[in-house]
């Protein structure tokens, strides 16, 4: 397919890029996942109150948000491939030390590990990617991340139920080392992005990335391009995100990546099988399982995708609110929502949000700005989840989903009347063809 796309550029190594973001999804998805499962027991283990849970859920979102801003700093300038490198060493750290934590302390401290190796791969992968992608490609490639973060989900929940009968929840945490061996080894394989390399004066050093994987004709031009990009200098400082050239991308970036997380698809990834349990799926095992078959399950997608989003949340209020009638068929009804939310999300705003976080900003500013965007989700993600169970108890189960069916009805509005359509645009266009005066 990418070599149909375009054929002087190397397929295998394109492959091997791409295998970055993929499994530096697998790794988000798993850590963010394998928390619903093991929750149950590590409630039991440490005996956690209520808002004890919502931080043990949260604290990796925090320090998300921290690796997203130091991450965005750093792959700027120390370059792509060192952050992914740091962060897969952190992934690695942080699956280690959860399965050995004596107490809820040590607990949160590998939680906080693992939330900054998100921070910095899911500010620099997408980033990565989008710099040696081709332009025909990138999108796919782009929102392989997403579909692979969905595939981290679905396998921290397989691993849950398998190890659910003996209550393992350390082995479920540090089955997540594994996956992040093999990143590790995967990143330090891979050369630097040339587009860093030339924003850098290492010219030399690009012109050699690109013969690579490309043809010389096909190099030449695509060094070209990047040097047309860079005729504007680098800004450094973090107000350069408000200029007017800028700020409409900081606006759409942001805007849709918090909507991305209030429209409620993280509670399900955390929360899973207490939605399940509320529904009357009793044994925690049997939660598990309706978690993981859940997980499993640019603009039109987005239209559809978010419509299936919201349908299905305002029908599993309406179940809620009639769950006496109902009775045993209450457990299909969630069920068969969660699975339809989940899968429109998998397809629609899922991969979507990255790759036009990914798409929108210049490259002088990129770094920075996937940052600004990656903190925006982590910052409306913590809200979300630190507030779903206790949201729960104050509002009841109808008026909390039919908030996020609100939510999911406002982001239609949003990409209709904010979001840019930029498939099959150049990356170095991209970002001249958002207007800035449109906020």
């Amino acid at each position: 397919m990418i070599a149909t796309a375009r054929p002087n550029v190397d397929r295998a190594f394109i492959w091997k890029v791409s295998s970055i973001a993929g499994l530096g999804g697998v790794l988000y998805g798993f850590d963010m996942g394998i928390i619903a499962a093991a929750l149950i027991f590590v409630r039991s283990a440490f005996s956690l109150s209520t808002q004890m849970e919502e931080v043990v859920v949260s604290v990796v979102l925090v320090g998300s948000m921290v690796g997203a801003v130091c991450g965005g700093v750093l792959a700027d300038r120390s370059g792509r491939r060192a952050v992914l490198a740091w962060g897969g060493a952190l992934f690695i750290a942080g699956s280690m030390l959860a399965p050995i934590s004596p107490n809820v302390a040590t607990l949160i401290v590998s939680r906080i590990l693992l939330g900054i190796a998100i921070g910095f791969t899911s500010v620099t992968a997408p980033v990565y990617v989008s710099e040696l992608a081709p332009q025909q490609s990138r999108g796919m490639l782009i929102g392989l991340y997403q579909f692979a973060l969905t595939v981290g989900i679905a396998l921290a929940d397989l691993a849950g139920y398998w190890l659910a009968g003996g209550q393992a929840w350390r082995w479920m945490f540090g089955l997540g080392a594994i996956p992040a061996v093999f990143f590790l080894v995967l990143v330090l394989t891979v050369p630097e992005s040339p587009r860093w390399l030339v924003a850098h004066g290492k010219l030399v050093q690009a012109q050699a990335v690109l013969r690579s994987y490309a043809d010389e004709a096909t190099a030449h031009s695509m060094l070209d391009e990047i040097r047309a990009s860079l005729m504007v200098v680098a800004e450094k400082r973090w107000r350069a995100l408000w200029t007017p050239t800028v700020r409409k991308a900081l606006f759409i970036a942001v805007g849709f990546t918090v909507l991305q997380q209030v429209t409620g698809i993280n509670t399900i990834i955390y929360y899973g099988p207490q939605i399940f349990a509320l529904a009357g799926i009793g044994s925690d095992k049997s939660a598990i399982l309706a978690a993981l078959l859940v997980a499993v399950g640019r603009k039109p997608l987005l239209y559809c995708g978010v419509s299936g989003m919201t349908v299905s949340l305002l029908v599993l209020a309406f179940a809620f609110h009639n769950e006496s009638a109902l009775g045993s068929s209450m457990g299909a009804i969630a069920t068969a929502c969660l699975m339809v939310y989940i899968t429109c999300f998998a397809f629609s705003m899922g991969p979507i949000a990255w790759i036009i976080v990914a798409e929108v900003f210049p490259l002088r500013l990129r770094g920075r700005g996937v940052a600004a965007a990656t903190l925006g989700s982590g910052a409306s993600n913590t809200l979300v989840s630190l507030t779903f169970l206790s949201l729960i108890k104050a509002a009841g189960n109808t008026a909390t989903f039919c908030i996020y069916g609100a939510f999911c009805i406002v982001t239609l509005l949003f990409v209709r009347f904010v979001m840019p359509e930029t498939k099959g645009c150049e990356l170095e266009s991209i970002s001249a063809e958002v207007p800035a005066d449109a906020t």
